[in-house]
């Protein structure tokens, strides 16, 4: 439990700057008019419970193909859109899977979703940095516990009860002063396609992903999986194309992708647009494809959340088995990490995938980071391919310079 309240600035308030997957036209003006929150063990269906408050507030989420009357308006404010967040732990709720161990970051909704519209004023970041101080990061398990966790899932596979595994560990650290700078270092990371923060009353995070969960536009829902990993340089590149291991690990989770499409109603046939590309993200090489599909009837938030979530990227294969094999072995939860963050606004959604993200509680930062586990995973490999996807993370949080503007 949370006691006492977190030097937050506007704790209720996504402020400074703009929320994940806000459109840049908005230019940091959102102003929150109304909140959704469920957590894990309370009743009802999430999906469905989400879907009805975004859609009485306006929203096209019963058809996704629709455009929405965009002058709806809350009191005096015209309704922009809505940010919105689930967790793995909700995804697996969703997906009717087996859920893990419980979150270190209990104050934070399992599903939250807040209306907005516009102020007529930009925030700025306060100058807070020079205060900051972060303690040291406290594993939830060791590297040699990390390793022994991959040659379980590794035995797993070799008796066919899984493909793949994604494994997730996770650290926390102490703080003093006020996290949003510091979680607005992290979502200003090179190569962060969803980066932005969101708070709530009493916690924060901040999320650097490149990785799009699902996106709804134009009459087409794609997903952009992302899964194989090097340092970028030349000859990082030249290992990740060259690498068997990584491209059949990445082959595996874009076939789950497309069977994921595939369960929508409402959908047309589904094709890969571009398998195995190498983009990169702070310092490191990494394998993206994209996979789409027309939508040629109602699509609605519901059923696209409950065959999206939580990402096969970071699950594995089957999914319902490797959320299983997560749930035996992760000793903490997920919390924000592994789950949707983005917008769904009046003619489009996009949801990013929340790795590279942290939380902030009213006295820790929580990271998370893992990767893809094969039966020609080498366990020593894995737990320095998470330690190198956690320290851009844990660069930009310890860094102590005073914020900046966000325009």
């Amino acid at each position: 439990m949370v006691h006492g309240r977190p030097p937050f600035d506007h704790p209720e308030e996504p402020l400074p700057g703009s929320p994940p997957g806000a459109p840049g036209g908005c230019q940091a003006r959102h102003h929150a008019l109304r909140v959704f929150r469920w957590h894990r063990g309370d009743p009802g269906d999430p999906a469905e419970l989400v879907s009805g408050f975004l859609a009485d507030n306006g929203l096209p989420v019963r058809n996704l193909g629709r455009t929405a009357d965009k002058n709806r308006t809350i009191g005096d404010s015209t309704i922009c859109g809505a940010a919105l967040y689930v967790s793995a732990d909700a995804g697996c709720v969703m997906a009717g899977a087996a859920l893990g161990a419980p979150t270190p970051v209990p104050s934070i909704p399992d599903v939250y979703a807040v209306i907005y519209g516009h102020s007529s004023f930009s925030t700025r970041l306060s100058e807070t940095g020079r205060s900051w101080r972060l303690g040291d990061w406290q594993p939830s398990w060791t590297p040699a516990d990390h390793a022994a966790a991959v040659d379980t899932v590794r035995a797993a596979i070799g008796r066919g009860d899984v493909y793949v595994v994604n494994l997730v560990g996770h650290a926390s650290a102490t703080y003093h002063g006020d996290p949003l700078p510091a979680l607005h270092r992290v979502a200003a990371l090179p190569g962060a396609r969803y980066g932005g923060v969101l708070t709530g009353d009493g916690w924060a995070l901040g999320t650097a992903s490149p990785e799009t969960l699902v996106e709804v536009r134009d009459g087409r829902v794609v997903t952009r999986p992302i899964k194989g990993t090097r340092p970028a340089t030349a000859a990082g590149r030249a290992a990740l194309l060259g690498s068997a291991k990584e491209r059949a690990e990445h082959i595996m989770i874009v076939d789950l992708e497309r069977n994921d499409l595939a369960r929508l109603p409402g959908t047309g046939p589904v094709r890969v647009d571009e398998l195995f590309a190498v983009r990169e993200w702070s310092g490191l090489w990494q394998a993206e494809s994209v996979v789409s599909a027309p939508l040629d009837g109602d699509v609605g938030l519901a059923d696209l959340l409950r065959a999206a979530c939580p990402g096969g990227s970071v699950t594995g294969a089957p999914k319902l088995a490797a959320l299983a094999e997560i749930a035996a072995l992760e000793p903490v939860g997920r919390g924000v990490s592994m789950g949707a963050v983005g917008w769904i606004g009046h003619d489009h959604l996009d949801l990013g995938l929340t790795i590279r993200t942290v939380a902030a509680d009213g006295h820790r930062l929580h990271a998370w980071a893992g990767g893809g586990i094969t039966i020609d995973s080498d366990p020593g490999e894995e737990v320095a391919e998470a330690a190198a996807k956690a320290a851009p993370l844990r660069t930009a949080l310890a860094a102590r310079e005073p914020g900046t503007a966000v325009s």
